[in-house]
């Protein structure tokens, strides 16, 4: 046995939480590439135009669709989104709600 044995480690037990970064359980097929993750920036009251913030809160799938083409990166289109399983839709429509708390309910969160 070696001094500097390391226990093998899941690369699923790898994975640090990224604010605004969510791992996609069933990647996107987007011709030969591969979407495994999706990375969100805070929007902006120009990416919010024409939806309703309730309904964004209460996580509407039409709303959500809305706006991840214009805050994801890589840039998913209306047919990716369109193709997003429903529990990586549900991940990064929890990811996308944390952007609406403000920054002392943020830190009171557990981690």
């Amino acid at each position: 046995m070696s001094k500097n044995t390391k226990p093998e480690v899941d690369a699923a037990q790898e994975q640090v939480y990224q604010p605004g970064v969510v791992p996609l359980e069933h990647p996107i097929q987007r011709g030969d590439q591969v979407i495994d993750k999706v990375a969100l920036r805070k929007p902006d009251s120009g990416s919010l135009r024409g939806i309703k913030l309730m309904d964004l809160l209460q996580m509407d799938v039409t709303s959500v669709s809305t706006l991840l083409p214009r805050i994801t990166t890589p840039i998913l289109t209306p047919h990716d989104v369109a193709k997003i399983d429903p529990a990586d839709l549900v991940a990064i429509s929890t990811e996308l709600l944390t952007f609406f708390l403000s920054k002392a309910t943020r830190e009171s969160l557990p981690a």
